[in-house]
């Protein structure tokens, strides 16, 4: 996934400089987070569930959390690398899509630290094409039973507050799901285009009908040209009126998309905008709630959403 590599040269500096820092420290334990788990998750959808599940008891950090970026072309920081060696709970993505993490671990062993790797650990073999799990519904809720089994582990004492806490979140989806059914019963195998597979989790779970060519999508995920065929088929799909609403990954912005967003509009199909990391000011579930009611809003009344608010 050539848009997701990082340069691991500028990496490998990073690490060293935060460990060389590292190990001129002193022995002090205490700071803001004394006294409690400290935590990173990859992409700060997966941080804001470690935050929902731990509570007080957690101090989280997002390492991906930039809307205004495009995460396929992030590079690691030295204070991603400092807080990934102090963490205890991390939960990254997998799949090739945040790599760098894997990096950033086994350059300042923790033997202490837990890693929740969702690919791996939900058992996605490491072939699958759309990394993008967190819009599969099932995906956070198993996550989130991961985190709360960590975190009790690590703080056996506060057993039950992870319980609860994991009850009410999972109790939190549904609003999600009662939308996702709308879709299913009142929108069923309506035809969708996207720019790449982003949401492509989310509108399969509702039943509608993806019309752009994987392989258009792949090679805009990976950042290389479509084959003039698939752009043919996909500019096909909005002139001939073949779908309903456009998505577009609203963080990878390019020329063609921007052409394909003009065609959208001079065809008068709305068009919504989705995001790969969690936007500011929204927790997960409500992020998902807000983006399946753009689609909803669009094929009901012809409604575009091109950002959330």
């Amino acid at each position: 996934m050539k848009r997701k590599q990082v340069g691991f040269t500028i990496l490998a500096t990073i690490v060293s400089i935060v460990l060389f820092g590292l190990s001129g420290c002193s022995n002090s334990s205490t700071g803001p987070s004394a006294g409690k788990i400290i935590a990173v998750g990859a992409e700060n959808e997966y941080a804001d569930v470690i935050s929902q599940i731990g509570g007080k008891y957690v101090s989280v950090t997002g390492i991906m959390s930039n809307p205004a970026t495009d995460p396929h072309t992030y590079e690691a920081s030295t204070k991603n690398a400092s807080v990934v060696s102090k963490a205890t709970l991390v939960v990254q993505n997998g799949l090739g899509y945040d790599g760098f993490m894997d990096h950033l671990e086994s350059a300042s062993p923790n033997s202490k630290r837990v890693i929740i790797n969702v690919a791996k650990s939900l058992g996605y073999p490491d072939n699958t094409s759309n990394p993008h799990l967190w819009y599969k519904p099932d995906t956070m809720p198993r996550v989130a039973a991961l985190i709360a089994q960590k975190l009790e582990k690590q703080m056996p004492a506060h057993s039950s507050y992870f319980k609860n806490q994991l009850n009410k979140f999972d109790q939190s989806l549904g609003i999600w799901n009662h939308d996702l059914d709308t879709l299913k019963q009142t929108y069923v195998n309506t035809g969708v285009a996207v720019t790449e597979p982003v949401s492509d989790y989310l509108l399969q779970a509702a039943n509608l009908n993806i019309k752009t060519p994987w392989a258009f999508q792949a090679a805009v995920m990976n950042g290389t040209d479509p084959s003039p065929q698939d752009v043919k088929i996909q500019q096909s799909l909005f002139s001939k009126k073949q779908v309903k609403v456009f998505l577009y990954n609203r963080q990878a912005v390019d020329d063609a998309t921007t052409a394909l967003l003009k065609l959208a509009k001079t065809n008068n199909i709305p068009v919504v905008g989705v995001y790969e990391t969690m936007p500011p000011n929204y927790h997960y579930q409500k992020w998902m709630e807000a983006e399946t009611n753009s689609v909803i809003q669009a094929l009901k009344n012809g409604t575009s959403t091109e950002s959330l608010k």
